[in-house]
């Protein structure tokens, strides 16, 4: 897969827009420092420009294998273009994960704005609520991103506490 091409390509429908995105997923956990293999590219956007961004993806050759208010998965038959996931936030949950992103170095030296390192891991842990079965990678990578100088471990340690999943905080010692 060529990072650097789908990133550019979904810069441009967004920098089109006027509309903030961010990476997320293991590019944003790289940009961040903590290096984990991937083989897609996931973003997040407003929940208000999903309709037009997926007809953006659809007419340049992706196809939705799913499309929910929160999530959409898209996937192209170029190898090189291939899986591209979209989360979509809205209110007072949008304003905060947006104002706290900063560009960083991404593939190819692309600048790519990034969540802050809590959102990230707020993500993680709003996934593993969603499906357990993302419990092993997902808190390992939120363990690393503690790991990272200046988190903050309490607003972390909250997004558990909001979605009840207090007894994995454990599993983070």
């Amino acid at each position: 897969m060529d990072f650097e091409r789908v990133l550019t390509l979904v810069s441009g429908f967004f920098d089109g827009i006027e509309r903030p995105y961010g990476v997320i997923g293991a590019l944003g956990l790289a940009a961040r420092g903590i290096a984990r293999t991937t083989f897609d590219v996931d973003i997040v956007a407003e929940a208000e420009v999903q309709d037009e961004l997926i007809a953006f993806l659809e007419a340049r050759g992706f196809t939705t294998e799913h499309q929910s208010s929160g999530y959409s998965n898209h996937i192209h038959d170029d190898s090189e273009l291939g899986r591209l996931d979209v989360m979509y936030v809205r209110g007072e949950t949008a304003q905060r994960i947006f104002q706290g992103i900063t560009d960083h170095a991404g593939p190819g030296g692309l600048r790519i704005p990034v969540p802050r390192a809590e959102h990230l891991a707020a993500m993680k842990v709003f996934a593993i609520k969603n499906n357990p079965r993302r419990a092993l990678q997902d808190l390992e990578d939120i363990g690393r991103i503690l790991d990272l100088p200046g988190v903050d471990r309490e607003e972390i340690e909250g997004y558990f506490t909001r979605h009840g999943l207090e007894d994995l905080l454990d599993r983070l010692e």
